[in-house]
C-alpha cells in the first residue's frame, strides 16, 4: 500500500510574486485553494482563451513543472492566495486519489492546445485553421497532385465517408476509380475493437479535419504531425516511441486539428474514450506522461508563437533550431555536434516561409559551413554556432526597432 499523499498549503500576500517567467528548475505546481492569481507574459503574442485571471480550483505553473522547461508566465497574488502545492513526483499519486483533478487538468491542458494551435496557424500560415471534416478532399486533392496515389486514396475514402452529402463527393467518387489501378499495398481499415495498429512509412493514421474517438500511443517507430494548406505541408512535429497523439479529438469531441503520416514504420496502440477513462485510475502513470507530453507541447508551441515576432526569415530558422535543441534538453554550451530529425525542407515549413523565400533562404543556410545535410538530415558541427546566430539575428531586430521608434516624423 502506498503512503497517503501528502500535500502541502502556502500563503502569498497580495501584491507577491508567486512563480516568475524564465526561471528554471520548476519543481511544483500550484491549485488555488482561496484567493485569486493573475498570469502574464512578458510578450502577450495572443490572449489566452480562459482569461489571465485565476480563481480557486485552477491551477497554474504545470507546464514548466510536467516538462521541465523553464516557466513560460509570471504568476503574481491579487489578493491573500492560499494554494496548494504539489511536486512533480506527486502527480501520479494526485491522479491515482482525485481522478476528476486529472481530468480537468487534461481537459484544459486541450482546449489550450487547439487554442494556442489555432492562432499559430493564423500567423504563419496567414489562414485559418481548418478542422471541418470538408478539408479531408483538400488533403486528397494535395496528394493527388503531387502522384502520391495511396495517400490520395484514404483522404477521398474518407471524405466520402464523413461527408456523404458534401459538394466534392461526386469529384472524389470520381478520383477514387480514377487513381484506384496506382494504389499499391492499399490501407485497410482495422476491426473494431483492434488495439494494435501496424503502419508502413508513408501511410496515414488520420487527416486533419478527419472525426476521430482515439488516442495513440507510439509502441516502434516514428509519426509525423502535419498540417495542409495553401497547398504545403507543414512539419509539426515528429514523435518517436513512448510519444502520445490525437488526445485532442479524443477529449474535446472535435475533428482533428492536424494529421499524423508514419514517418517510418511504426506500430501504435489506439486508446478510445471507454479505455482512456479506465485509464486515468488504473494507470496514473500513463496519464502523468500524457500531461507531461501536452505540457511539453504547449512550452513548444509558445516558443513558436514567439518565433512568428522574429522579421528576418533566416532569424527565424537559427531560432527554431535552437528551440528544437532546447526541447530535447540539451545543453547548448556543452553539446558538440548533433543531428536534427528532419531535413532542410521540413525546418522552411516550419517556419512558414512562402515557396520563393524558400530556395533563397534554404540557400542562405547552407551557405553557412557549420551545417550539412546527411541522410536528409540537418546536422550541425557546432551547437554552439546555432546560439551565436540566434543571438545577433535577435539583437539585429532590436536594434532596429530601436532605430524606427527613434526615427523623427516627417
Amino acid at each position: 500500500m502506498s503512503a497517503p499523499l501528502q500535500l502541502s498549503f502556502v500563503n502569498f500576500a497580495a501584491n507577491s510574486f508567486i512563480i516568475v517567467e524564465g526561471k528554471r528548475n520548476a519543481d511544483k505546481f500550484y491549485i488555488i485553494r482561496s484567493g485569486k492569481v493573475r498570469l502574464s507574459k512578458e510578450v502577450q503574442i495572443v490572449s489566452e482563451e480562459q482569461g489571465d485571471t485565476l480563481g480557486p480550483g485552477d491551477f497554474f505553473g504545470v507546464v514548466s513543472t510536467m516538462s521541465g522547461h523553464s516557466h513560460i508566465e509570471t504568476a503574481k497574488a491579487l489578493t491573500d492566495v492560499t494554494l496548494i502545492s504539489v511536486q512533480k513526483e506527486q502527480f501520479s499519486q494526485l491522479i491515482q486519489n482525485n481522478a476528476p483533478v486529472a481530468m480537468k487538468i487534461i481537459l484544459q491542458f486541450s482546449k489550450r492546445m487547439r487554442y494556442l494551435d489555432e492562432a499559430l496557424t493564423r500567423l504563419t500560415l496567414k489562414n485559418n485553421a481548418a478542422e471541418d471534416p470538408s478539408h479531408v478532399f483538400n488533403i486528397g486533392e494535395y496528394y493527388a497532385k503531387r502522384n502520391q496515389y495511396n495517400q490520395a486514396f484514404y483522404a477521398y475514402q474518407k471524405y466520402v465517408k464523413c461527408c456523404p452529402s458534401g459538394e466534392n463527393v461526386g469529384a472524389a467518387m470520381e478520383r477514387l476509380k480514377k487513381i484506384a489501378p496506382y494504389v499499391k499495398n492499399m490501407q485497410q481499415p482495422f476491426p473494431p475493437g483492434e488495439t494494435a495498429r501496424a503502419y508502413a512509412k508513408e501511410q496515414i493514421v488520420f487527416c486533419e479535419g478527419e472525426p476521430g474517438d482515439e488516442l495513440f500511443i507510439i509502441q516502434k517507430g516514428a509519426v509525423k504531425i502535419v498540417k495542409i494548406t495553401d497547398n504545403n505541408e507543414i512539419l509539426l512535429a515528429v514523435l518517436k516511441a513512448g510519444d502520445i497523439f490525437g488526445e485532442m479529438a479524443l477529449l474535446e469531441s472535435k475533428p482533428r486539428a492536424a494529421g499524423a503520416v508514419a514517418y517510418e514504420d511504426c506500430q501504435l496502440m489506439a486508446v478510445n474514450r471507454a479505455n482512456f477513462q479506465q485509464m486515468i485510475q488504473s494507470q496514473p502513470q500513463l496519464i502523468a506522461r500524457l500531461t507531461t507530453l501536452l505540457s511539453e507541447r504547449i512550452w513548444l508551441i509558445y516558443k513558436q508563437l514567439t518565433n512568428t515576432q522574429i522579421s528576418d526569415p533566416l532569424g527565424r530558422m537559427y531560432d527554431m533550431l535552437e528551440i528544437q535543441i532546447e526541447k530535447k534538453k540539451i545543453d547548448i554550451l556543452t553539446a558538440t555536434n548533433f543531428s536534427f530529425d528532419f531535413g532542410l525542407k521540413e525546418l522552411i515549413n516550419m517556419v512558414g516561409l512562402s515557396q520563393g523565400d524558400a530556395m533563397i533562404f534554404g540557400k542562405k543556410f547552407m551557405e553557412n559551413h557549420a551545417f550539412q545535410i546527411m541522410n536528409d538530415k540537418i546536422f550541425i558541427k557546432d551547437v554552439k554556432e546555432i546560439s551565436r546566430q540566434n543571438a545577433y539575428y535577435k539583437k539585429m531586430q532590436q536594434l532596429e526597432k530601436s532605430r524606427q521608434k527613434n526615427k523623427p516624423i516627417a
